[in-house]
């Protein structure tokens, strides 16, 4: 019986020897990734509150659908491209789409908070627009449903354009280089805000990133990872958790969470998802933010507080332990604490670990785009 149970022990030593070898063992993580099927690839370590029957793992970005309401043609996007940087949609004539989606800075702006109308600070972070196309909601509380829906927003937003929306289409329309566009993208030359939503929203879906190190990587060139890459792949999807939110081939699960950030009591104070609609499960919840260009769009989190990706790291790593201080509670508040969604855990990361997640991100952004801008009309 002795025989026996020492064999059974061997057994399980061996078993947990040979998992651990693949975990470790750089050669075999880098052949088994280096395949687009992503079936073939070590099983993910997904949350219990993760719905696997709806999971996708993360990947090639697919082609992008346009809406039938909606459908794409070269006229209606290079229309679109013109509106983007025209700042004639603002009030001063200064301000565009890409005065906080800057195309040489990933498509967002790199501060912490973008900055408006009469140099106002926005309440949050600008989010790169780049892959929106994949977004099921946009703004970091979802509430616009569509990118024709999004675009409305900004342009009479006092903090941002601050412009009514019909001084706004005057003054498109006072400008005759975009008549013969407009004829072009929806066959008269009539300008409403439809049109304009419609076009800047079809440029915006043709803004995705193509060619970017880790697709290269799983598309079979296994050459150009370095080993602290393909480590960091690797702990992505099992130890370091963030596959639980940061999933599909746009690296977003295009939900809202609850990670902690809602700095209750602050100046700062954002109750997120709550104030669109209302629901208290929704306090303190935000989208998913999608890791792809992740290197280049800092600062960090829809407050823009983080100034690395250390910090992001560090952040969810240590499970963001920090508790809900009572001096911020009273009458009528009490009911409004925030509850951190149980996907946030302590990770016991390692200090080379943290390395090679971070090093992995990196691998998620693509080159600096520049764009020609001869096609905004100028009278």
């Amino acid at each position: 019986m002795k025989l026996k149970y020492l064999l059974i022990l061997l057994g399980v030593i061996f078993s947990c020897k040979k998992q651990e070898n693949k975990y470790t063992d750089i050669s075999y993580l880098r052949e088994v990734y280096a395949q687009t099927d992503t079936s073939k690839w070590p099983a993910p370590e997904l949350d219990s509150l993760v719905d696997k029957s709806t999971f996708q793992d993360i990947g090639i970005l697919p082609k992008v659908k346009y809406p039938e309401s909606n459908p794409f043609s070269a006229a209606k996007k290079n229309l679109g491209k013109a509106l983007f940087f025209d700042g004639r949609l603002s009030k001063t004539g200064q301000i565009a789409c890409a005065s906080c989606h800057n195309p040489e800075l990933a498509w967002t702006d790199n501060i912490t908070r973008s900055l408006g109308h009469n140099r106002q600070n926005n309440g949050r972070n600008s989010m790169t627009i780049k892959n929106v196309a994949f977004a099921h909601t946009l703004f970091w509380d979802g509430r616009a449903n569509s990118l024709e829906h999004q675009a409305s927003f900004p342009i009479s937003d006092p903090k941002e354009m601050n412009t009514d929306k019909n001084i706004a289409v005057e003054r498109i329309s006072k400008v005759k280089g975009y008549k013969p566009m407009f004829e072009k993208a929806f066959g008269d030359n009539e300008i409403n805000l439809d049109r304009i939503l419609k076009a800047i929203a079809t440029y915006e879906r043709t803004i995705v990133s193509r060619g970017s190190k880790f697709d290269r990587f799983i598309k079979g060139k296994k050459e150009v990872f370095t080993d602290q890459e393909v480590l960091g792949l690797h702990l992505f999807r099992t130890k370091a958790r963030c596959i639980n939110c940061h999933n599909t081939p746009y690296f977003s699960d295009n939900q809202f969470h609850n990670d902690g950030q809602t700095l209750f009591g602050t100046k700062d104070e954002d109750f997120g998802r709550y104030n669109v609609t209302g629901v208290k499960e929704d306090l303190g919840r935000f989208k998913t933010s999608t890791l792809r260009e992740i290197s280049k769009t800092g600062p960090w989190m829809h407050h823009g507080h983080f100034p690395s990706l250390l910090d992001v790291v560090e952040f969810y790593n240590l499970g963001n332990p920090s508790p809900i201080q009572k001096k911020y509670l009273g009458i009528g508040r009490d009911s409004l604490i925030p509850t951190t969604s149980p996907l946030l855990q302590k990770l016991n990361l390692t200090r080379p670990e943290i390395k090679a997640v971070i090093a992995f991100l990196e691998t998620l952004s693509t080159r600096t785009q520049r764009v020609n801008l001869k096609v905004i009309p100028k009278e």
